[in-house]
């Protein structure tokens, strides 16, 4: 039976073995298509126990459904065991935009190369990789559209089958890739999420950049983990593998001599939609213009230094996000919605750059400005990785929301939120919020005119709930998604992607001619009334002169002004004393 074994397990790690990437067999020069993905992983479960994937229910935008490939040591493949033996999860994300596919062929060797036991998985952490996860993107394969890019000779394209940045799409999920990408978050609820990139932007030395969840958002106990112990641990074990890091550099807003700030990553991306739920992410961007193979190797070893260093430190890093689930589930009281660059905070990073030189364009003939490689230099610059909260708002003891606002309750409940229904129709006394101004982005940004510069007032009011409405209670680990897709200030909230358009539209009306008479008589009974009138006549002499607005003003004090217009409808339930 041993001997049986023992053959068994050396026929299982030949066959692995023999499985090559297009990868390799091209020396660096091509990547993997979807479908020699997808079957790549397919054929290593078959001959691995160590493997199991999961698809999801629903088919992605592209017809096809999500894959979730997991790796687990022990065989066994059941994330709340994970968490109860405090083992770390990490999920990686590949091929969100697949013009930049380096982390698809660097996972694809790296799960072999685990199978083959070429690479340690310790006990204490388990993977889950999406292989591809804009799979439309990756099928609308050519060889033009990164055109800043060195290799590979072939690639995806960055929109997907709607042709959505995937990556603006976390938290309004116009995708059904969005809402399968959901489902396989909540289902691992991953402590570390790795979403691999490459970048586009200025020329320099580094091979690769890191974004890191901003420290701020993860609290005080797990931010400060992440920023002091995490992160140095993940750069000094690259930088021993000769992969010199830096945080990610924004060309469009850096100026070196003033120094430069951690990257600002509200919910759509993906780093910042992980924070909403105490994550640890991590968006690596490797440099456009390095070799295609050097990008993957570098991919690679930074995928291995995540799961040396969360086995390394398991205990503080699993300790520190479960005190952040706990303090966002029942200790924080107030929560910012907007986050602002924090100058008083900095540190020093070593930037290695080249000089900006000139030359003669043979494109136009003039001027050209390029990065003369023959001037390298490497510099100490600020690094300003702090913010402060702002746009501060209090818990409220639940949200109700009417039960026609069916897109918003499907994506709450893709996201793990609890909520309950009213059983009858309820009077509640709630606050309620006014839109009394709003901006909208003048064109299209993602199938959306965004909404910002909110201007609310608040007012207390009672308000009959029919059964079926819909209350969410604060009281659970999902509270800061709750607070930041329901408040309309969010930086991505649903008000802010359109999703409560309707009620910016008066729906009813009146005629002059038919107004006149009931205005007259309405300004005749109410006295308060006349004299807001008269003062805003005093104020304003165009008004005074424009007889549709005098009418309007009065129709919007009077009862015949429909209630639903420009009231926001989701109701704040506080808590009361």
């Amino acid at each position: 039976m041993r001997y049986l074994f023992t053959a068994t397990v050396l026929l299982s790690l030949s066959v692995c073995q023999a499985q090559i990437t297009r990868f390799e067999k091209t020396a660096g020069a091509e990547t993997a298509t979807y479908f020699e993905a997808i079957q790549w992983y397919k054929d290593l479960a078959k001959k691995s126990p160590l493997i199991s994937i999961k698809q999801s229910p629903e088919n992605t935008d592209a017809g096809y459904p999500l894959h979730l490939v997991l790796i687990s040591g022990d065989k066994k493949f059941d994330p709340i065991a994970w968490h109860r033996q405090n083992k770390v999860v990490i999920m990686v994300n590949n091929g969100i935009h697949p013009g930049e596919p380096d982390g698809i062929d660097a996972s694809m060797m790296l799960v072999r190369d685990i199978v083959k036991r070429k690479v340690k998985l310790p006990a204490n952490v388990v993977l889950g990789f999406i292989p591809v996860y804009n799979i439309g993107g990756c099928l609308n394969r050519n060889a033009y559209t990164r055109a800043n890019q060195n290799g590979p000779e072939e690639y995806g394209f960055r929109g997907n089958s709607q042709n959505l940045d995937l990556n603006r799409d976390f938290t309004k999920m116009d995708s059904r890739d969005a809402k399968a990408f959901t489902q396989f978050f909540h289902f691992l609820e991953p402590d570390v999420l790795v979403d691999n990139h490459v970048s586009d932007g200025a020329d320099y030395q580094h091979t690769m950049t890191l974004i890191s969840t901003q420290y701020d958002k993860l609290g005080p106990v797990a931010g400060k983990w992440l920023r002091e112990k995490f992160e140095p641990a993940i750069y000094k074990n690259m930088a021993a593998k000769n992969w010199e890091l830096i945080p990610y550099v924004d060309f469009e807003t850096t100026d070196f001599d003033k120094g430069m700030r951690m990257f600002y990553d509200p919910p759509r991306y993906s780093s910042g939609y992980a924070a909403l739920f105490n994550c640890f992410s991590f968006m690596p961007e490797t440099h456009m213009l390095k070799p295609y193979k050097q990008r993957v190797q570098s991919t690679y070893d930074l995928m291995v230094s995540f799961i040396n260093e969360s086995a390394a430190n398991a205990d503080s890093l699993v300790n520190a996000i479960k005190a952040a689930r706990v303090f966002t589930t029942s200790g924080q009281k107030d929560f910012p919605l907007k986050w602002l660059p924090d100058p008083s905070t900095l540190r020093q990073v070593n930037f290695k750059g080249y000089e900006r030189d000139s030359a003669k364009s043979q494109a136009t003939g003039l001027q050209k400005m390029f990065y003369n490689h023959q001037k390298p230099f490497s510099k100490s610059i600020k690094y300003f990785d702090r913010y402060k909260p702002a746009d501060m708002v209090k818990k409220p003891e639940a949200y109700i929301i009417p039960q026609g606002w069916y897109s918003v309750i499907e994506r709450l409940g893709l996201n793990g939120v609890k909520y309950s229904r009213l059983k009858n129709d309820s009077l509640v006394i709630v606050d309620a919020y006014h839109i009394d101004s709003y901006k909208s982005y003048p064109t299209a940004y993602e199938k959306h005119h965004k909404n910002f510069a909110v201007q609310l007032s608040t007012s207390t009011r009672e308000i009959k709930f029919l059964a079926g409405d819909y209350i969410v209670y604060l009281n659970q680990p999902a509270n800061r998604y709750i607070i930041e897709m329901l408040e309309p200030n969010g930086d991505d909230s649903f008000f802010s992607w359109n999703f409560f358009d309707a009620v910016l539209q008066q729906k009813e009306g009146y005629s002059d001619y038919r107004w006149e008479d009931i205005a007259a008589a309405i300004l005749a009974e109410d006295s308060v009334l006349q004299q807001k009138l008269a003062e805003k006549k005093l104020a304003d002499p165009k008004f005074a002169a424009n007889s549709s607005a005098i009418l309007d003003f009065i129709y919007r004090s009077s009862p015949y002004y429909e209630k639903a217009h420009l009231q926001y409808p989701v109701y704040r339930v506080e808590k009361q004393d």
